[in-house]
């Protein structure tokens, strides 16, 4: 991994991760770290569920269901997260 992807995968995941934390209600007492790591765990359970659901075009840089399936992936680890605090 380049050092471009992983501060586009830092950017990423921040995006994900406040999307998440404001489709969810309540309160969530996060930091910027732990935004970032919500958003690229998230990312990572997303593209799993996504992956199995349906496989992209060979050499595809984009899964059309992606971005969708990381905002759910990383709201179900903010449950997840809800329920273990």
């Amino acid at each position: 991994m380049g050092c471009f992807s992983i501060i586009w995968s830092v950017l990423t995941g921040f995006f994900i991760g406040l999307l998440a934390r404001a489709l969810m209600p309540g309160s969530d007492k996060l930091g910027f770290i732990m935004t970032v790591v919500l958003g690229v765990v998230g990312s990572l359970v997303g593209g799993f569920l996504g992956g199995l659901i349906s496989k992209p075009k060979e050499g595809a840089k984009f899964h059309p269901a992606g971005f969708i399936m990381s905002v759910i992936g990383a709201m179900v680890i903010l449950l997840i997260w809800k329920f273990i605090r």
